[in-house]
């Protein structure tokens, strides 16, 4: 590894153990439905159209923000995100907006876009929307297929135009790289451009959910490669060429050689020590997507901010994970500590290193 680079993680890992020390809360997920108007192949918590668990009351949410957040937080610095499902489907979405707004915290949401019209984007701009991610996974025809909806991807870009003519508005585009899609990255990269993207997520699919069983879903290790190699290309262009789209890559692993040329960031897992969620149950966790094994309690039964304080142990302190393979016998564990929490299984075991498959090695 470079010593440039070698150097830089050693000074962003003593930034890292600082912050599990502090553990300010950044950002709150709030899972709000698991309902949804697509059925998205990929989707790791399963949503249907119709649920047996009902949305959490948005009162009991509220209370939760009041009671157990509110006293400890500049709320200017707590960024409150609301997910599902697609959070576009509860009709008192503008109302929950306004009363994070009126206590001050800057809320944002994740969108396929579908249901975003311009009367409803303005309502929500109202009602103090900040940000947006918005979910467009290539062109028409993939998109459509992922996310199993004649509408999809008229919907996404709609959604946005929207938020591309809103001044001073933030928001960007997360695209999930397919088997079908890889070959096309030129080409949705032209279509990000057309639609006046300027900031573009790009990931794979995590063989989890609905993904778990879908090969077609799932990127080859070459194939995983020429996605990221990819994103440095466009990354150097944008840097050298003044182009006008930012393309990065998400939180989701570490990159070892690539890691300071693929985002703004070096790599980081930061649920549980700076960020956390509340689950459409009541559960406390930290990012959705997270298993139960690792939940740290329940609105309904436990003090949100008691928790948050004291818990989350297992995220804080992730020596645990050195213990098992393929973690025990790396040199970059210091560095990665043993991945994103979202990929760990049940039983503590890792569900898939990004540093194997850009070498090319199995997973032990």
């Amino acid at each position: 590894m470079r010593f440039r680079l070698r150097l830089a993680l050693e000074l962003e890992r003593l930034r890292r153990r600082n912050l599990k020390a502090l553990h300010p809360l950044q950002q709150l997920f709030w899972e709000s439905t698991l309902r949804c108007n697509v059925h998205c192949l990929h989707c790791g918590s399963d949503c249907l159209s119709s649920v047996t668990q009902p949305d959490m009351p948005a009162e009991d949410f509220i209370k939760v923000i009041d009671e157990e957040v509110l006293p400890h937080v500049n709320p200017r610095e707590v960024m409150i995100v609301i997910s599902g499902g697609e959070p576009l489907v509860r009709k008192d979405l503008a109302w929950i907006g306004e009363q994070l707004k009126q206590r001050g915290f800057p809320w944002g949401m994740v969108t396929n876009g579908v249901a975003l019209t311009p009367e409803r984007f303005r309502e929500l701009r109202e009602a103090g929307l900040r940000s947006m991610a918005i979910s467009l996974d290539g062109l028409e025809e993939d998109h459509v297929w992922l996310r199993q909806h004649p509408l999809a991807f008229e919907g996404a870009c709609r959604a946005i135009r929207l938020a591309a003519a809103e001044p001073g508005f933030t928001w960007d585009v997360v695209t999930c790289v397919t088997r079908r899609s890889i070959g096309h990255l030129d080409k949705i990269r032209d279509l990000m451009v057309s639609l006046g993207v300027t900031h573009w997520r790009i990931f794979g699919i995590d063989p989890m959910g609905r993904a778990a069983t879908n090969p077609e879903l799932l990127l080859t290790d070459e194939e995983f490669t020429q996605m990221i190699d990819f994103i440095r290309s466009c990354r150097i262009a944008h840097s050298t060429q003044c182009a006008t789209l930012d393309v990065s890559y998400s939180c989701e692993g570490f990159m070892g050689e690539y890691e300071g040329s693929i985002r703004d960031y070096l790599y980081q897992c930061a649920a549980g020590i700076s960020v956390a969620s509340i689950l459409i149950d009541g559960s406390i966790s930290a990012c959705t997507s997270i298993r139960g094994k690792y939940y740290q309690g329940n609105i309904y039964k436990d003090h949100f901010w008691d928790v948050w304080e004291h818990g989350f142990q297992a995220y804080r302190d992730r020596t645990w994970m050195k213990k098992q393979a393929p973690c025990d016998t790396c040199s970059m564990f210091r560095y990665c500590e043993g991945n994103g929490m979202h990929l760990r299984r049940e039983d503590g075991s890792l569900m898939l290193c990004h540093l194997h498959r850009l070498t090319h090695e199995p997973l032990s």
